[in-house]
């Protein structure tokens, strides 16, 4: 068992090369599910809108071929600036002043939908230097923002250490209410909320919200957006406020996820490794970049209480 644990070490793959071949492969996977889920369907809904095209100009003699064209673009080009073709009402389109909000916030969130982007030279031009700014102005917020939900986790879970003395179990309670409120809070809560509101199923709210709060963002769903709908002003503001710190309970969720996950490489890397004497190691840890890697996260401060 010791010789194999020496040719092991010996024959040891950099960390850096075995998580790429992981991501690569999960990436590779992710599309192979991809494909069979949804390679069908697409092939349905292609023939469905052939079919639909054909009985439109069956329907329609006097509309031929450009005609139709013509008007996709004008279906198009509507939809691009929130109008809406239904009745003979009117809308404000997509800059109103609260959409607009929410658009700058979707920038500098790098959700970027795509439902809507400016269209003139100063303001695309202008959207390239608030990015620039707002981006990483947005992640030290965040980041600020996620470092006091983590204090305050741990100040509440001192203080019920204290109070009862058994340190796992009230970490670990401490842990699992705090990830069942903010899926109340930031999903469940504003699922209901874009049910009512958009008309969504339960399961297309839900995956807007993930889709939303990962800065996925494919924009097939987007809320506040329906040319069709009149919103109320309070609407977007809520829209705002729930991803700015949905975005922050995301992050710190995730970065607990990374702490669980590190956790356990490093005890499966002693349990396969073993414990070796820093004499036989010390200079090939110290060229190891994996080693200086781990290093350089210990020498990184803790988040400050």
């Amino acid at each position: 068992m010791t010789r194999v644990r020496e040719m092991l070490s010996l024959a040891r793959v950099p960390s850096i090369l075995v998580l790429g071949v992981v991501y690569v492969t999960y990436v590779l996977i992710g599309g192979v599910i991809f494909w069979k889920l949804e390679g069908d369907l697409g092939q349905k809904d292609i023939g469905r809108l052939l079919t639909s095209k054909k009985n439109l100009l069956t329907t329609y003699t006097c509309l031929n071929q450009d005609g139709l064209e013509a008007v996709a673009q004008v279906v198009q080009d509507v939809s691009k600036v929130g109008l809406s073709l239904k009745g003979n009402h009117t809308t404000d389109g997509f800059w109103k002043f609260t959409s607009s909000a929410v658009f700058a916030a979707t920038v500098v969130t790098t959700i970027g939908y795509g439902n809507m982007s400016p269209s003139s030279t100063a303001g695309q031009i202008f959207c390239v230097f608030f990015a620039l700014f707002g981006i990483p102005l947005n992640m030290v917020v965040l980041n600020r923002v996620g470092k006091y939900m983590l204090v305050m986790e741990r100040n509440i879970s001192d203080f019920l250490e204290g109070k009862t003395g058994r340190r796992k179990c009230t970490r670990f309670f401490v842990h699992l209410v705090s990830y069942l409120s903010g899926a109340v809070l930031f999903f469940i809560g504003p699922m209901i909320v874009f049910q009512l509101r958009e008309g969504w199923t339960y399961s297309q709210a839900m995956y807007y919200c993930f889709i939303t709060l990962s800065t996925i963002g494919f924009g097939d769903f987007v809320a506040d957006s329906n040319p069709d709908k009149e919103y109320p002003d309070w609407y977007s503001v809520l829209m705002a406020s729930w991803i700015f710190f949905g975005l922050a309970w995301l992050a710190l969720l995730i970065n607990h996820s990374i702490d669980i996950l590190e956790r356990l490489n490093t005890h499966f890397k002693q349990r396969c490794g073993g414990q070796r004497q820093e004499g036989e190691t010390g200079g090939t840890e110290r060229d190891n970049p994996d080693t200086q890697a781990d290093e350089e996260e210990i020498k990184t401060p803790p988040i400050a209480q």
